[in-house]
């Protein structure tokens, strides 16, 4: 069946509040003043939530959804596709994905094909190929994956996103009251103000296990301190505590602490993961599908089970498809301890779909329908892309 139309959406939607919540000095993050780096990590931010969306359709009507994680600039990703991605599929036959995949990654193999935007264009891409495929052979993708281990994934509901450490354990222990066992700091503040806030959730929320994510803020030195005090608390992971450059000095913490140092968001490719594994920089690798493709993703995940590293699938703002591809390569890997689950992200991901994806703090159910199992609003998708 062949290619007849690549079209891109640029969506930036309102949430109940900002990703990760309001900045650190308590003002609020709007969704009109732009783009704002949040102290005291290094990075942009978003007052919405921004994403990419490709729609892949053949001759015969049936369509594939895909979705790269650009919680930035998604109109990079959109350009990627529209200018040399969706034109070399066009007219080409849908016989499989990887194939398909193959050339994909080789139009600009000497040009950074498997890192940055290219990357998250082609990963958005090879997820709109394997629902499209799916729905060509009637079999959801954990099936053409070889197979799921699983129907629920397990979550750790992530971020906690209150100004204060009495705010931040209320929530904790509300959520615990709903059944989650486990929860994600967003950390990165200091060592006695991250060990503080850990100290204040595990009071409030005794049974859940806790793990901090430090948003690469720290020096080596202070990492290795940080680790040691988690280890004394016996923290679920360590994540992201270096800058994501450093692969020696995630190598020399993770000899000096016990909980697992987790890294992988920054990541895009087997080649990068291998280089992790291959220095036992990381104990958990966390590949973002809407990053990695499901392509890719599976390689990565083959790499780390060939070292004994389990992978933890990272999500942040992307919407209902890429959560989906990312529970689906969740299901169908062997070592997958949880998933992320984002409270503020979720309402806005499961906005575009006409059902929603099963979700909530215990975990994810697995979609049962071909291909991606998610049934996208196309009408409401092209409504939303018109109001940016």
């Amino acid at each position: 069946m062949p290619i007849a139309d690549v079209t891109t959406y640029v969506l930036k939607l309102a949430g109940r509040q900002a990703y990760l919540g309001k900045l650190e000095d308590g003002t609020e993050l709007s969704e009109d003043r732009g783009y704002v780096v949040r102290e005291p990590w290094r990075s942009l931010y978003s007052g919405r939530f921004e994403t990419m969306l490709v729609r892949i359709t053949t001759d015969d009507g049936t369509v594939g959804w895909g979705e790269a994680l650009a919680p930035v600039a998604p109109e990079v990703t959109a350009a990627i596709v529209d200018r040399m991605l969706g034109p070399w599929l066009t007219g080409r036959e849908v016989t499989g994905v990887r194939p398909l995949w193959n050339g994909l990654r080789d139009l600009m193999r000497e040009r950074g094909h498997l890192v940055g935007h290219q990357a998250d264009a082609l990963a958005a891409v090879d997820i709109a190929l394997w629902d499209l495929y799916g729905k060509l052979v009637g079999l959801p993708v954990a099936r053409l994956l070889g197979g799921a281990v699983r129907d629920h994934i397990p979550a750790y509901v992530s971020g906690l996103a209150r100004p204060t450490d009495p705010e931040r354990a209320a929530l904790a222990a509300d959520w615990e009251s709903q059944g989650a066992t486990m929860v994600k700091l967003a950390a990165g503040k200091g060592i006695a103000a991250d060990l503080a806030t850990f100290d204040a959730v595990a009071a409030a929320a005794p049974s859940m296990k806790i793990a901090v994510d430090a948003h690469w803020a720290y020096r080596i030195g202070e990492a290795v301190e940080l680790g040691q005090e988690l280890d004394r608390r016996g923290a679920l992971f360590f994540e992201a505590p270096l800058v994501p450059e450093d692969v020696a000095g995630h190598a020399e913490l993770a000899t000096r602490c016990t909980t697992p140092v987790a890294v992988g968001e920054a990541l895009r490719n087997r080649y990068e993961f291998a280089d992790w594994l291959g220095r036992r920089a990381l104990r958990l690798a966390q590949p973002d599908v809407a990053r990695t493709g499901i392509t890719e993703a599976m390689s990565i995940v083959e790499v780390c089970s060939a070292h004994h590293v389990p992978v933890a699938c990272h999500h942040s703002v992307g919407l209902g498809v890429s959560l989906a591809a990312g529970v689906h390569v969740s299901a169908a890997s062997t070592d997958t301890p949880f998933f992320e689950y984002q409270p503020d992200t979720i309402p806005v991901a499961q906005r575009i779909l006409r059902a929603p994806l099963p979700a909530g703090p215990t975990g994810f159910g697995l979609p049962t329908g071909p291909g991606l199992g998610i049934d996208v609003d196309a009408d409401l998708v092209a409504t939303l892309a018109k109001e940016n």
